[in-house]
């Protein structure tokens, strides 16, 4: 008996026809200082790029999308999944300051489909391209017997750069800051293990189901891509007069313990629930799944992607700033001299 890599389920003219396909969006992910292209075994970017900072600091950040991913495999949709891994990790770059500069993926398969990695990495890259970074390179891997062959998992890491003098963060914030919600665009990408154990466990529903609260199909909003904010929150820190202190990425854990990342000993914050109405997509998981508000706060983004802590004068600037992005954001709570934390009060707007 002759054995061979393909016969144990690695196919490697499989691997090189998805890289064929997928160069063209990749090159659609770049910038200036990217050399080279697509195929070599490291991702090059010059870095002469940085001489014209004081003291640069390089910022990088890793993550994935989840059980998301599931979702995506469910529906045999897979061009957003990548616009989703994208936000997970440039936008925690972007949180401190930093401008997102070039990123790389990993994909683990059961089994190489060209067509779907390509569809995959074309999502990654256009993910890039609303951050402004660049897809320098990145891995696929063929898991067979680990995966199932329709079965995928998505990573990947992200490096950008702040002038040391202009790194947002803790140190910054003061009593009296404002705290400015930004919306989010669903789900995003956490919690997705409660919200498929609600909506296909406990009620039975499936992801071509109509939903009316909705005005689409349920599988239509579970796979909503996550708003990639790198850019809006770049111009934001940049702007003298927005006054921005601190930012923080509300992902898993929701939005109070996000926002307590970035609030110092001392001082405490109160969101005032009233300010927004979450969408109805939050107030559906909950009631599919009889899951209690505090459990939905920890678990869910509740409506809120972003937040950044501004000063008192620079709210209005902050707020125009964003609006004219067309980016929806709000005031929700405010700084003050206390040791408990973040604190959600009221209850949501109707």
């Amino acid at each position: 008996m002759t054995s061979s890599y393909a016969a144990a389920g690695v196919d490697i003219e499989a691997g090189e026809r998805a890289v064929e396909l997928m160069k063209s969006s990749v090159a659609r992910a770049t910038r200036p200082e990217v050399v080279g292209g697509l195929g070599g075994f490291a991702g090059l970017f010059d870095a002469s790029a940085l001489i014209h900072f004081r003291r640069p600091l390089l910022a990088t950040s890793t993550d994935g999308v989840g059980t998301k991913v599931a979702v995506a495999q469910r529906m045999g949709k897979h061009d957003t999944i990548g616009i989703d891994l994208v936000a997970m990790v440039l936008d925690d770059l972007v949180v401190c300051g930093a401008e997102p500069l070039f990123m790389t993926d990993y994909i683990a398969c059961g089994k190489v489909v060209p067509e779907r990695i390509a569809a995959i990495v074309s999502g990654v890259a256009e993910g890039c391209r609303i951050a402004g970074a660049a897809l320098v390179g990145g891995e696929t891997a063929e898991h067979p017997g680990l995966l199932g062959p329709d079965e995928y998992d998505v990573a990947g890491a992200g490096t950008g750069v702040v002038e040391a003098g202009e790194l947002l963060g803790p140190e910054r914030v003061r009593a009296g800051d404002v705290v400015l919600a930004m919306a989010s665009s669903g789900l995003h990408s956490n919690g997705y293990s409660l919200v498929r154990h609600v909506c296909f466990d406990v009620a039975g529903w499936d992801v071509d189901r109509e939903v009316p609260e909705l005005g689409r199909t349920l599988g239509d909003e579970l796979l909503e891509p996550t708003r990639i904010y790198a850019l809006d929150c770049l111009v934001l820190a940049r702007d003298p007069a927005a006054q921005v202190h601190a930012m923080a990425h509300i992902t898993g854990g929701g939005f109070a313990a996000n926002l307590a990342r970035v609030v110092p000993a001392g001082l405490a914050v109160t969101v005032d629930r009233g300010s927004w109405a979450p969408a109805p997509v939050f107030g559906l998981v909950g009631e599919l799944g009889g899951v209690e508000q505090p459990e939905l706060e920890r678990t869910l983004n509740m409506g809120v992607g972003m937040a950044a802590i501004v000063a008192p004068d620079g709210v209005d600037d902050a707020l125009r700033l964003l609006a004219g992005r067309g980016l929806t954001a709000w005031p929700c709570g405010e700084v003050s001299v206390a040791d408990s934390g973040v604190t959600l009060c009221g209850r949501y707007a109707s």
